[in-house]
């Protein structure tokens, strides 16, 4: 290959990471940025990590969902919403397509059963977001670079999110969250490195990251499944309460019959604030829980969250959880999955039911290789499009134990 050499290639599918995968004629792969599925394109060639890229130069065949992005922003080269240029509905097959694939060739199940999970609205729904700053405004980067993209709304933001990103007016932080309770409409804003010359409306709490280093905390808090949740500044929710709800029951309906013991153990291993086992152990009195999560942040809200309930938490790694037997077990790791040690622990407790929320099908293919290594057998595996137009997407998977 001669360094930028253009090539002519036809785009297949989306691959993990947000690219497309395409084909030179004589069957040579090469991914592509910025092109959507079903598309022949002129590419520029070039060698990223021994791999053959592809930067789109002109579109020579369109996809017939290929749309005009909503946003302006996205029509500006904002990277937050990598695939608004593609149909909404072809979004949701193109991610159904691409964990079937992840499962397959990664997590060497043969035939792999996915489902999507419940529509969620692809609008209005962020309730929190992590933003750059340029010029003392909110701004996102662009697609493939460091180069901010200055916002003035955000159309997958929550209204009273966009509220914050319109107003806000962030000196010279270089990095803010915001974040909102859509239920109880409390809004905090984490300010790094100082909340100096933030200008925000007064009903926001404002706290810097020197603060909460010194010590300092601040939440909010959000309702979902029927609780109150108290979320601290430095620790992790989902980005969507809708989603949330939306990912309890699907973790619910994979639980099934296994959860309908009058009496159990139930361990939410990279367990937040406590989400699934506050949800699924409420109204339980024989169950008895288990959150593991290394935040201590995470870890403290999660004792708030769950006070009335038989559960236990633990400030750990799941790596190094002493795991007792249990009857379900629910895992929801980081972008980068399991791992061999985690994965060996959480199935070494016994349970009939394992259920793994994967916010990446590349991670959720290599997990699910690891947990079918350990004895257990993957029924299902529901995509719950969380991130409309983005490549990101959250699959949940059950186990069963092959013994079991």
């Amino acid at each position: 290959m001669a360094p930028n050499e253009n090539a002519v290639v036809r785009t297949e599918r989306l691959v993990p990471g947000g690219v497309t995968l395409a084909r030179h004629e004589d069957g040579r792969v090469v991914l592509v940025d910025d092109a959507l599925p079903g598309e022949t394109v002129e590419v520029e060639l070039s060698d990223r990590r021994g791999a053959e890229h592809g930067t789109v130069v002109r579109v020579v065949e369109p996809s017939p969902a290929r749309i005009e992005p909503r946003c302006p922003h996205a029509r500006a080269g904002c990277g937050g919403c990598d695939l608004a240029a593609l149909d909404h509905d072809a979004q949701l097959e193109a991610k159904l397509d691409l964990v079937r694939d992840a499962l397959r060739r990664t997590g060497k199940w043969a035939e792999p059963n996915v489902v999507a999970g419940p529509a969620l609205d692809p609008w209005a729904f962020r309730t929190s977001l992590r933003v750059g700053v340029e010029d003392g405004r909110a701004a996102l980067r662009q697609r493939r670079s460091h180069e901010l993209v200055e916002l003035d709304h955000c159309l997958v933001a929550h209204p009273l999110l966009d509220e914050l990103v319109h107003e806000g007016r962030f000196g010279d932080a270089e990095e803010v969250v915001l974040r909102v309770g859509a239920a109880t409409g409390e809004r905090l804003a984490l300010v790094t490195p100082t909340r100096d010359r933030v200008t925000l409306p007064d009903d926001v709490r404002v706290v810097g990251a020197d603060e909460l280093a010194a010590g300092k905390r601040a939440w909010i808090h959000e309702e979902v499944a029927g609780r109150r949740w108290r979320i601290s500044a430095a620790s992790f929710f989902q980005t969507r309460p809708d989603g949330a709800a939306a990912l309890i029951d699907t973790v619910r309906d994979l639980a099934g019959r296994a959860l309908n013991r009058d009496s159990g153990t139930l361990i939410d291993a990279y367990g937040g604030v406590g989400l699934f086992a506050g949800a699924l152990l409420d109204g339980r009195t024989g169950w008895k829980g288990l959150v593991a999560e290394h935040s201590p942040s995470s870890t403290a809200d999660a004792r708030v969250n769950l006070a009335d309930l038989d559960a236990k938490v633990v400030t750990t790694p799941v790596e190094r959880l002493r795991a007792p037997r249990a009857d379900i077990v629910i895992a929801d790791p980081s972008r980068e999955g399991l791992g061999k040690r985690a994965a060996d622990v959480l199935t070494g407790t016994g349970a009939a039911r394992l259920i793994l929320v994967s916010c990446d099908p590349a991670a959720a293919g290599r997990d699910v290789a690891l947990v079918i290594g350990f004895g257990y057998r993957a029924k299902v595996s529901v995509v719950v499009d969380l991130f409309p137009h983005t490549h990101h997407v959250e699959v949940v998977t059950s186990f069963h134990r092959e013994d079991s």
